[in-house]
């Protein structure tokens, strides 16, 4: 999606003694709950000052154009008799875009529910419109190297039927999107600043992550394993369409517009494998109309689970596509994840993080590039990097993955009233030093990245595979004598990152490690996954009896055939008898959340779950049970005593959400659903 072109200033003159540089505003800082002790302690609903129920935080520009004429704004108790701040009972995707042109950053967004423990840390739980309500919210977002707490009010702008305006829900009466979308509004100036932009940047915002993006035209080769290690590892992803003069095209597709992934699947056709990508529009509808789409006939090539279990028949915006269709109808592949090891393959290593800040000052360190600048590339600022090598890299020859990141800081507290300037660095091998490179140094040598990429975004990252030794990295705009300040981020392995000239400390590195507790064991399963690319019940017992299930040394975890013949049944959607290592990944996925939660609700420490401790176990994991099938439940699953091991609870579970699923993608009305009786049999035999 383009952002706003360069605008050329007049220069002016600046009296001696006096800087022209622009800081960076930062955002206004409050304290939550020292505010909503407050309110409580006053018996008021707060009301915030700094971001006013009025037409200034929506925007001065276009946007006006496009609102309803009597604008008001209401708190959610006016608009709904119940009102709820988060469900954790619904499924994911229940966003729906308002009059903002913001498709970006509602992609993201929609790409943060599939993570909870990344979603609660920029959506606290604990806030509620019953229990300490004051009519204030707050929201956390990585905001140009640091984290902050944004403080709202709950007026929300609705029009004369009270509707909201702007990001709504599904569910009428849940309202954490549409505040969230409100302090992100506050944190970059109003409602207007969020019309443009690109999914990269509010991934980052929202996880202070490591962006990967994929031209689609020149994707690798290894593209699907990138998705299928993307997907199963703490990663967001979006993507975008090519730009067109067509709003929405004949096959359904939008243009110049942001989808979220939200899954892929390899299906077994009758003719052989297809590698599938599930997307969603964040308009909440209009669909894909070509291949696996909703309607298409390639779906009556798979077997009846399988087409079940995958296919939806609702306009809800979600689609499924192939992977060869998505590289054509698709620009970019955003990926952003906490640890940069997606391109590395270096699953489960601890990495090291640093950050600089810096800036680019008219007349001292404002250089331009290498190409443009007439001798004065040199006087840009310059960071030493020393990549250090790492005893237990799998790479070959010592080669080091290093991510490079350079990111602007615009001067305006207005997100789109400060262009972005054309960004870029270059990469040097160098000697040992302390002192900052003369400018013959860049007439001599050539640097690593011979081809500097110069983009008018907010951030540029590169991924590069380095020996170990010392190099130079010289952040610059394209153009000499263009100001603003930056943060540089370097991730690898093992590095030293110090600023060369003026203040030679060196910055303290940071260790990231994504506690993932899967990736621990992916060597493992990939290995054995090499050996039998497709494992029977007999082989998957073997599995996971064979692993050290971490926090049950008090008692020996461990799963019977029947169970594993179970389990087997329920996720073998293409009736094969086995488990590929993309069905084992979704159980492995499933199994870890499981265990997590039975923990949590384990109190009595037996080994087993009470029927208390089961119903407070699946209201756990975000699903609504009536205490009738819960009790039916556990007199199918439980002992004589009605008690459930983990193994039960896993069977349980899993029966439990994937029947839920199939309800969902056959109901036409969520009353009720229609089945063949060949469709009927295997839903419930083989399963």
């Amino acid at each position: 999606m383009p952002f706003l072109p360069c605008l050329k200033k007049k220069k002016s003159p600046v009296p001696l003694g006096k800087s022209i540089f622009q800081k960076h505003t930062p955002p206004i800082q409050q304290n939550y709950q020292a505010l909503l002790e407050t309110c409580l302690k006053n018996k008021c609903l707060f009301t915030d000052d700094s971001f006013p129920a009025c037409m200034s935080s929506i925007g001065t520009g276009a946007l006006l154009k496009k609102l309803p004429r009597s604008i008001q704004w209401k708190r959610p108790h006016a608009l709904h008799r119940s009102p709820i701040f988060y469900a954790a009972n619904r499924k994911q995707l229940d966003l729906c875009q308002g009059m903002v042109e913001n498709c970006w950053f509602l992609a993201a967004l929609e790409a943060l529910t599939f993570h909870q423990d990344i979603l609660a840390a920029v959506v606290p739980q604990n806030q509620s419109f019953e229990r300490k309500y004051a009519g204030i919210f707050h929201f956390r977002f990585w905001h140009f190297g640091e984290w902050i707490d944004v403080v709202v009010d709950d007026r929300l702008p609705v029009n004369e039927a009270g509707e909201l305006v702007f990001v709504s829900s599904v569910y009428k009466n849940v309202f954490w999107g549409a505040l969230l979308e409100k302090a992100y509004a506050k944190l970059y100036g109003s409602y207007e600043d969020l019309q443009i932009g690109q999914v990269s940047e509010a991934l980052v915002d929202f996880t202070g992550g490591v962006n990967i993006r994929i031209k689609l035209a020149a994707a690798p080769p290894d593209l699907w394993d990138i998705l299928t290690r993307a997907t199963y590892s703490r990663s967001l992803m979006g993507c975008q369409t090519h730009l067109g003069t067509t709003k929405v095209l004949k096959n359904g597709l939008v243009a110049g517009h942001a989808y979220t992934v939200t899954g892929i699947r390899k299906v077994t056709c009758q003719y052989g494998p297809e590698n599938l990508v599930r997307l969603r529009n964040p308009w909440g509808k209009i669909e894909w109309k070509g291949d696996w789409s909703d309607s298409s006939y390639k779906w009556e090539l798979l077997s009846p689970k399988e087409k079940i279990l995958l296919r939806k028949k609702k306009e809800d915006g979600e689609f499924w596509m192939s992977l060869r269709d998505f590289k054509i109808h698709f620009v970019d592949l955003m990926i952003c994840k906490l640890t940069p090891d997606l391109m590395s393959q270096e699953d489960g290593k601890k990495w090291m993080y640093a950050l600089k800040s810096g800036r680019w000052v008219k007349g001292s360190t404002a250089g331009g590039s290498l190409g443009v600048c007439n001798g004065n590339f040199w006087m840009n600022p310059q960071y030493w990097l020393n990549v250090l090598p790492v005893e237990d890299s799998r790479r070959s020859l010592g080669s080091c993955n290093v991510v490079i990141s350079l990111m602007q800081k615009h001067s305006s507290k207005h997100r789109n009233r400060a262009p972005h300037l054309f960004i870029g660095f270059s990469l040097y091998k160098y000697q040992e030093s302390n002192r900052k490179l003369p400018p013959a140094f860049f007439t001599r040598h050539q640097p690593v990245n011979k081809h500097q990429v110069f983009l008018d975004e907010r951030e540029v990252t590169h991924d590069f595979h380095l020996v170990p030794g010392v190099y130079v990295i010289v952040p610059s705009t394209l153009e000499p004598q263009q100001e603003s300040e930056f943060i540089l981020r370097v991730f690898s392995r093992k590095h030293v990152l110090r600023e060369m000239g003026g203040n030679t400390s060196f910055t303290l590195s940071k260790e990231i490690v994504d506690r993932y507790e899967g990736k621990i064991w992916e060597d493992f399963f990939t290995k054995h996954f090499e050996q039998n690319p497709e494992i029977n019940a007999v082989q998957l017992q073997r599995i996971l009896n064979n692993i050290s299930w971490r926090n049950f040394q008090n008692f020996r975890l461990s799963f019977s055939l029947d169970a594993c013949q179970g389990i087997l049944a329920l996720l073998d959607l293409n009736a094969t008898g086995t488990l590929s290592i993309q069905e084992f990944r979704v159980l492995w996925k499933r199994l870890l959340f499981y265990l997590e939660v039975f923990q949590k609700r384990h109190t009595s420490r037996s080994g087993k779950l009470d029927l208390v401790e089961l119903h407070a176990a699946v209201q756990e994991t975000g699903i609504s049970l009536s205490n009738e099938v819960c009790n039916l439940m556990a007199i199918r699953y439980g002992d004589p005593d009605l008690k459930i091991s983990f193994e039960s609870f896993v069977c349980f579970m899993l029966r439990v959400e994937i029947m839920g699923e199939a309800f969902r993608n056959l109901t036409q009305d969520g009353k009720g659903i229609y089945l063949r009786e060949s469709e009927w049999m295997m839903m419930t035999l083989y399963s």
